[in-house]
């Protein structure tokens, strides 16, 4: 099965990265974006049985500093998985 594991920093954290991004994509002449946020994105490949307990484990010890990080947790089904 593959995990998605999505990690933004917290409101009111500073984001240095979403700030250059967010000049960069004004000095192209692209309007109409207010604020930037940057984050991560893990993709995991584990096993079907793994719990979701497991899985927050992983993102509290490793994944994320839930200090300034949020993080989301999204499954995916494999096609084959799907159309059963």
């Amino acid at each position: 099965m593959r995990v998605r594991i999505f990690v933004t920093l917290k409101t009111g954290v500073l984001d240095p990265q979403g700030k250059a991004i967010h000049h960069a994509l004004e000095s192209l002449d692209f309007t109409g974006v207010r604020d930037v946020r940057a984050g991560k994105l893990i993709e995991l490949e584990v096993d079907a049985d793994i719990s979701d307990s497991d899985l927050e484990n992983m993102c509290e010890k490793l994944l994320a500093n839930t200090v300034i990080e949020n993080y989301a947790i999204e499954k995916l089904l494999d096609p084959v998985e799907a159309t059963s």
